[in-house]
């Protein structure tokens, strides 16, 4: 019985061609979309999952109220580490850990090299699972002169990662470090990094911060709870921790799992809302839509084509053939169609992948294991159950009496199924072109907004060798080659979240108000680079007495301040008395998804570590060359590694652009495969209707009348599905774009735009059947069958 109803299979595949190869390139299509973003859903899935203490490692996090709301951070003083393990039974490990975002040079002998580096205490590896290829992961961090050094730099210096410990590698201008062991960090970790170095190494060029509760801004902290632990007394134990240690009531204190930060890293007012999660299940539901379409084009065709296969069913069933059996043969149909479109698919899956990584930032790659197989075969599985079980259902359902004598007429529950079908396909279509296109113009938005500085031909790196002590004589001849506009210093980044305090006070200020106060350590000219907006009084000048006690604030900083004529004022920071120089213009120094928050300026040159250089566009890459040559001279032979402030911007919303760039390519299947099996029920109606058409172009009708007759019904889908899909998409796209501070408006024509363009597909795919049918001789149509 199997190798006939094989055969069977095969011989109906072979007479349907058309039908065959439509759901095959359906299929393997909506296939291949899946399979991608199975495997980029399960990479993310993966991110941090590796670490032998997952269910006990958490990070420690704060929660800030002030008059910006409750704030969320990471950020912790390095002295919180060690008070958690000597106060805390429950902490069987813990350690600080601070990333730096610059790269270093090292070198070994006459060779150089930018690497990236972090931080950590000496318990880190007792923590995290890195794989250590030598040595021992209680003694790597003991020594304060110690380095570690990943299996990636290890085979740059020494061409291999054997008997490398015990050698010796410079830092920058920190001096020696002896190599104590050799790691290596898995792709699906969130940290990525060259090399680790003492978190003491930090204390002695800021030995202050040691000891410092309020220093906040660069340290993260995590611990391996003991098992057992009751993780909601433990945060009510470490609630006021901070609090206890410097009084400051409006900090709290909480953790969470580690590996839950990749996935859960978003916040609002102090509750978790979401992160990148929220993308796995939106590419999650793509993904199910895609199969779906590819699967109702399956079920539509084969239901159109039964009346094919109507004396088969009828002479099987007076045989004895019992329904189950029947039902088990089309299932089986539309489950080895869906195999050979998996094969198809991988394929597809396999050329796609180079690309697909491209744009999604990762390295995944096809491994053919048992997990993958396994997920791959199931997904399969379903499709083909998904796909064949309305027709298997329908077509055993005939009774044989009736299909023999030929009184089987199309019945009107068939009809509303295969329309509802059709109208749903084409949901889910309009409702993707109306993301693509919100999405576009959101992006667009944030390309074309006016942050409030010029980013444009701006370059920083970290400062490195002789530059730290001769600042100002390394700016001076910066802005002496030809080509370079402006050059100053900062504290680290421009952008972003980096420092903020709310040891702000000034007069008539209510002592239960707190604001927190992002802030950057500038040099000269800095506002000027950037082409900040003064709003109010002046910038930073060398001509002014007593610039070191003068600080500028943005207007929102003002605003939470609630200060009338703020010019000339005095305010207190960390005890010392400053007079507010100026009020910048609101700059967006963070993402548009973010409110701009308070922010202030001081002059702090000795606290400077980052060179920020403006350079004329018509002569830039001269101008770089020549910066790299005295930057190499300068230093004595370091090589000059810097970034530019405008690609920095952009990775503030690479997640969005890699949804904008993955949803204009899935919407752009979702509607093809929409229209294959549009195409493939029009060509089926236009066959079935072949001898009406005839009779009708005799009687005198028009080609443009018999066009009109076929695509009339099929527009009427089309355009309940648009009227069904626009309110949908609205309530969408408005909750995606609730995620911003600063949106689109949602204008009326994006979803006109969209519910024409899915029209306007659909009419040229039913359109060139039509045409077809309609351009055929009378004579032919009226043959005798």
């Amino acid at each position: 019985m199997l190798k006939h109803n094989l055969l069977i299979i095969f011989r109906n595949l072979k007479r349907h061609k058309s039908t065959f190869i439509i759901n095959l390139i359906g299929l393997s299509t909506g296939l291949a979309c899946a399979l991608l973003i199975y495997l980029w859903v399960n990479d993310e899935l993966s991110i941090d999952k590796f670490h032998e203490k997952d269910n006990q490692l958490y990070q420690v996090m704060s929660r800030n109220e002030n008059a910006n709301g409750i704030e969320v951070g990471a950020a912790m003083p390095p002295v919180l580490m060690e008070a958690l393990v000597d106060e805390m039974p429950e902490v069987e490990y813990a350690a600080s850990e601070a990333i730096n975002p610059f790269k270093n040079t090292l070198s070994v002998n006459d060779k150089y090299i930018k690497a990236s580096g972090a931080y950590a205490d000496k318990d880190y590896f007792n923590i995290f699972s890195y794989k250590l290829i030598e040595g021992n992961k209680n003694q790597v961090l003991l020594n304060e002169n110690n380095i570690l050094i990943s299996e990636k730099l290890s085979k740059k210096f020494f061409n291999n990662t054997q008997n490398i410990t015990g050698r010796f590698v410079k830092f920058d201008d920190k001096g020696e470090f002896l190599i104590s062991g050799i790691f290596s960090i898995p792709k699906n970790s969130s940290n990525q990094f060259d090399f680790i170095l003492h978190f003491n190494v930090q204390f002695k060029f800021y030995p202050n911060l040691k000891d410092d509760w309020t220093s906040n801004s660069w340290a993260n902290t995590y611990v391996v709870l003991k098992e057992g632990t009751d993780l909601t007394q433990f945060n009510s134990k470490i609630q006021n921790l901070i609090e206890r240690k410097t009084k400051e009531e409006h900090i709290s204190l909480f953790v969470r799992p580690y590996s839950e930060a990749y996935l859960y890293g978003s916040y609002e007012n102090g509750v978790q809302a979401g992160g990148r999660i929220e993308y796995v299940k939106i590419f999650s539901i793509i993904a199910t839509f895609i199969l779906l379409i590819a699967s109702i084009n399956f079920m539509n065709l084969s239901t159109a084509k039964a009346s094919g296969r109507l004396k088969e069913i009828g002479i099987k069933k007076a045989l004895g053939v019992k329904r189950k059996t029947l039902i088990l043969q089309y299932l089986s149909e539309s489950i080895i169609i869906s195999f050979i479109s998996l094969a198809a698919a991988m394929l597809i899956t396999e050329l796609s992948l180079p690309y697909f990584n491209e744009i999604t930032g990762k390295q995944i790659s096809l491994n053919y294991n048992t997990s993958i197989m396994l997920s791959f075969l199931a997904i399969t599985l379903f499709t083909g159950l998904i796909s064949g079980s309305y027709p298997a259902l329908y077509l055993s359902g005939f009774k044989p009496i009736a299909i023999l004598k030929g009184k089987l007429n199309t019945s009107y529950g068939e009809l509303l199924t295969r329309k509802g079908l059709i109208v749903f396909q084409f949901i889910l279509s309009v409702m993707f072109i109306v993301g693509v296109l919100v999405v576009y113009k959101q992006m667009e938005l944030i390309q074309n907004k006016n942050l409030g500085y010029n980013k444009d031909n701006i370059i920083y790196f970290e400062m490195e060798g002789k530059v730290k002590e001769n600042l100002d004589a390394f700016l001076s001849e910066i802005k002496k080659i030809p080509g370079v506009k402006n050059a100053s210093s900062i504290w680290y980044s421009f952008l972003g979240i980096t420092n903020s305090t709310s040891d702000v006070s000034w007069e008539g200020k209510d002592s239960r108000l707190i604001v927190d106060m992002h802030y950057r350590r500038v040099n000269y000219d800095m506002i000027e680079l950037l082409d900040l907006k003064m709003k109010e009084g002046t910038a930073f000048s060398r001509s002014l007495s007593s610039i070191p006690s003068k600080i500028i604030f943005n207007e929102t900083a003002i605003e939470k301040m609630g200060i009338e004529d703020p010019v000339g004022k005095k305010i207190t920071l960390w005890g010392r008395e400053f007079e507010i120089l100026g009020v910048i213009n609101n700059f967006y120094f963070e993402s548009l998804h973010e409110n701009v928050k308070p922010l202030f300026m001081f002059l702090n040159p000795e606290r400077t570590n980052t060179v920020m250089v403006k350079i004329e566009q018509k002569a830039f890459t001269e101008t770089i060359d020549k910066l790299k040559d005295f930057h190499n001279s300068f230093t004595q032979g370091l090589p000059l590694d810097f970034k530019f402030l405008d690609e920095v911007f952009q990775t503030q919303y690479a997640a969005e652009k890699r949804v904008a760039a993955l949803s204009r390519i899935f919407a752009g299947l979702a509607v093809l495969i929409s229209c294959l099996g549009l195409l493939g029920l029009a060509s089926f109606t236009a066959q079935r209707r072949i001898k009406e058409i005839g009779i009708r172009k005799v009687l005198g009708s028009s080609e443009f009348g018999i066009i009109y007759l076929l695509s009339s019904d099929f527009t009427k889908l089309v355009i309940v599905s648009i009227i069904i899909a626009l309110p949908v998409s609205y309530f969408l796209v408005k909750n995606w774009l609730d995620s911003f501070a600063y949106t689109i408006e949602l204008n009326l024509w994006y979803f006109a735009a969209a519910g024409l363009i899915t029209l306007m597909v659909a009419w040229l795919t039913v359109g060139i059947q039509a045409f077809k049918a309609a351009s055929i001789n009378p004579s032919e149509c009226l043959r005798y069958e």
